[in-house]
């Protein structure tokens, strides 16, 4: 066309700019627009635009600033839509300031921003995160009457989230509301996630208000939002209004809500709750996910209801939903709380051979319950497994290490332990070495203890109210009221006050050596410090007075314990039956036992206490009886149990009932203990069965128990 000298009109240049940026043929719009000009073309706002967009595209922002000069100078007709295209190529490619001296210069060139300047330098110091500048614009935006863009309101507000400026941006979303300016419903919701997760759910709540009294309808994304944040604070009455909003709206419920929901029941309420929502979702169409599974799987777990959780695991298998390491954790920490180690064992193996990685919490729950189970060496083997494969222990792994150690009479090794994870620059926290100082002190080694306490703070590791505790209770034990009162006031003097837990203890030691009026006194303090007492504290007062004979006092004291609406324990009501037992008054610590066996109180130590109360009167009828009921109340016995009735047995001369009494125990699983052996190895003895006693003796050594000294004297 301009080869034959034919000059196209200016619109029909426009159209053909324009339709060359839509295809980003950005250096043949510069080149065409320059030729045409040459020609003598003479191009309107929107072409002159056009040409400013393409050096933009290119980055070329100095020839483009150039070009609006030539331009001017030119006389061509710009407008703002020029400078706009200009001003929002700078904010694009993060120069915003010259951004800003653009618009600075508009009004000497008889233009006036508009909202798409204002809009489009907002996002600019968005882009460079020069938010309060961005907040100043907006305003002065406002107050010129310009409506901003819901892009220039979302930019700001998650721009400030982003930067974790959550009241900021809360503020801001606050402010232009008032004026019925929004952020999208993404920014929005956005917004409501980082606020609960900041833990502030009251202005949550208020900005999920606001949307409904602007016709700004909440979606299920937002609801999700707010039932999840609910029931992770469990306040589930909240989340569950939530919920039922959601359905007044009209949204149709998903598995996400109800995840929550059940999370939220598992953690705070109860399983029978979530076992009616998991019901429910399942009766409206909902699949469950590996989400859903593991909630509930990890929920039964913890309330030791294993049998529950595997049936669950197994459905999932039947689903073909894939268990994730979450799933098998939660299941491997129920077989171990439930003292199931080889299974435990076994579903580790299992994991591992469905590519599924355990994490440190794995190994962390899997030492701990070998620790608990007292196979240390097993844990440490695992430890070591856990460094090769990459994993960093922490002290969630070391605490039950270093306690499995004490509670197997291995303190000294435990101290070692210590120590060469010092040297290791190793950093250990209270729990672990409070679990040293414990180990010390059940052995009686006070002096060892509070030297490892000076040793702790000297590597930097403040003692706190759990590790004072301990040394109390080590100190009160040994009766040493000298160290007990040093140990005190070290406390004081670090600005720590006893707590129950301590208090309780001394209470506990004053009425175990019948020093009443110390109690009473201690137990004032306590008050007057307002550390109230609780169960266990009236417990083990009442427990000093059943022994000394004053059931008449504990009596009292039981009654003022109900009186502040504290519900006493089975351990509460055992003092008493203990008591009663000690003195032969079986037909009251009957009543009291049937009274326990209403209120669900009654477990394997109190059905102890009455065999041993029946026995000792040489009622061992009786004594049967209550061991047959027993099952029928879902209480099993230990080995505490048998090792009465069999010794019982042996004194009556019935070798023969007490060594199939002995077969029964070990039928059940129920292992037996040095004291259980030596009970009916002596009682064979006596009655001459000398056989059956190294027969019993011999299989004692086999699982590792050693024999008192006076048991060779008697089977010699």
């Amino acid at each position: 066309m301009l080869a034959n000298s034919l000059l196209p009109e200016v619109r029909t240049l426009s159209t053909l700019l324009n339709g060359l940026l839509r295809i980003r043929k950005f250096i043949l719009v510069w080149e065409i627009f320059d030729e045409s000009v040459n020609a003598g073309v003479k191009p309107d706002p929107y072409t002159c635009s056009a040409v400013i967009r393409s050096l933009c595209e290119l980055k070329d922002f100095f020839r483009a600033k150039e070009k609006i000069l030539w331009m001017e100078s030119n006389r061509f007709d710009l407008n703002i839509v020029t400078y706009n295209v200009l001003i929002h190529g700078l904010c694009k490619g993060g120069r915003v300031l010259e951004a800003v001296e653009v618009r600075n210069s508009l009004r000497e060139k008889g233009l006036k921003e508009d909202v798409v300047t204002y809009c489009t330098l907002v996002l600019g110091f968005c882009r460079v995160q020069q938010f309060e500048d961005g907040i100043c614009l907006m305003n002065e935006m406002i107050e010129l009457g310009f409506a901003p863009t819901e892009a220039a309101v979302s930019g700001l507000v998650d721009g400030l989230r982003k930067k974790g400026k959550i009241d900021s941006a809360y503020d801001l979303v606050v402010k232009l509301g008032r004026f019925g300016f929004l952020p999208s419903l993404f920014v929005y919701n956005a917004l409501i996630n980082s606020l609960c997760k900041g833990g502030g759910l009251d202005k949550a709540e208020l900005l999920y208000s606001n949307m409904r009294s602007m016709n700004f309808p909440p979606n299920d994304i937002t609801y999700s939002i707010l039932i999840d944040s609910f029931c992770k604070k469990g306040r589930l009455d909240v989340a569950e209004s939530y919920f039922d909003r959601m359905i007044e709206d009209g949204i149709r419920e998903s598995v996400y809500p109800y995840n929550s929901l059940i999370n939220g029941q598992c953690k705070f309420g109860d399983l029978s709750a979530a076992e009616s929502l998991y019901r429910e979702m399942i009766n409206k169409g909902l699949e469950p996910t590996a989400t859903t599974f593991t909630t509930l799987i990890s929920g039964y777990c913890k309330d030791l209801q294993v049998e529950k959780a595997f049936k669950l695991y197994n459905e999932m298998n039947v689903k073909e939903i894939a268990p994730s390491v979450y799933t098998f954790t939660a299941l491997i920490y129920g077989l171990c709380n439930t003292n199931e180690m080889a299974e435990a064992s076994k579903l580790f193996d299992e994991m591992v051979e469905r590519k599924i990685m355990p994490t440190e919490v794995t190994y962390n729950v899997m030492i701990e319950g070998y620790c608990r189970a007292h196979n240390i060496d097993k844990a440490f083997e695992l430890l070591e497994d856990m460094v090769q494969k990459g994993f960093v222990p922490d002290t969630y792994t070391y605490r039950p290490l270093i306690s499995g150690l004490c509670s197997t009479g291995r303190v000294s090794e435990a101290k070692d332990f210590i120590d060469d994870l010092h040297k290791k620059n190793i950093k250990l926290n209270e729990m672990c070495y409070s679990a040293l100082l414990h180990g010390y002190c059940s052995e009686g080694r006070l002096a060892e203890a509070l030297s490892a306490s000076r040793e702790m703070r000297q590597r930097g590791i403040n003692m706190d109210l759990v590790c004072h505790a301990v040394l109390i209770d080590g100190a009160l034990k040994q009766l040493d009221m000298k160290m007990l009162f040093g140990l005190l006031k070290k406390m004081y003097d670090q600005g720590l006050r006893p707590d129950s837990v301590i208090y309780t203890s001394m209470i506990d030691a004053y009425s175990k050596e019948g020093s009443f009026k110390k109690a009473v006194e201690c137990w004032d303090l306590m008050v007057t410090e307002k550390c109230f007492p609780n169960v266990v504290t009236y417990t083990a007062f009442m427990n000093g007075l059943c022994k000394a004979g004053e059931i008449d006092r504990a009596g009292l004291l039981f009654e003022k314990m109900i009186a502040t609406n504290i519900a006493p324990n089975s351990i509460t009501y055992a003092c008493f039956l203990d008591r009663l037992t000690e003195e032969g008054n079986m037909k009251e610590a009957i009543e009291l036992h049937h009274a326990m066996l209403k209120g669900l109180l009654a477990n394997t130590a109190t059905y102890n206490i009455l065999i041993r109360g029946f026995c000792k009167l040489g009622r061992l009828i009786e004594a049967i009886k209550v061991f047959s009921e027993m099952a029928e109340n879902g209480i099993f016995p230990d080995c505490i149990t048998y090792s009465t009735l069999i010794y019982e047995y042996c004194r009556c001369g019935d070798v023969g009932e007490a060594v199939k009494l002995w077969d029964t125990m070990l039928k059940k699983g129920v292992e037996p203990d040095l004291v259980a052996y030596n009970l009916l190895i002596y009682g064979c003895c006596v009655n001459g069965e000398l056989n059956k006693a190294f027969e019993l003796r011999d299989d004692m050594l086999r699982r590792g128990l050693k024999p008192r000294k006076n048991l060779h004297m008697r089977t010699g």
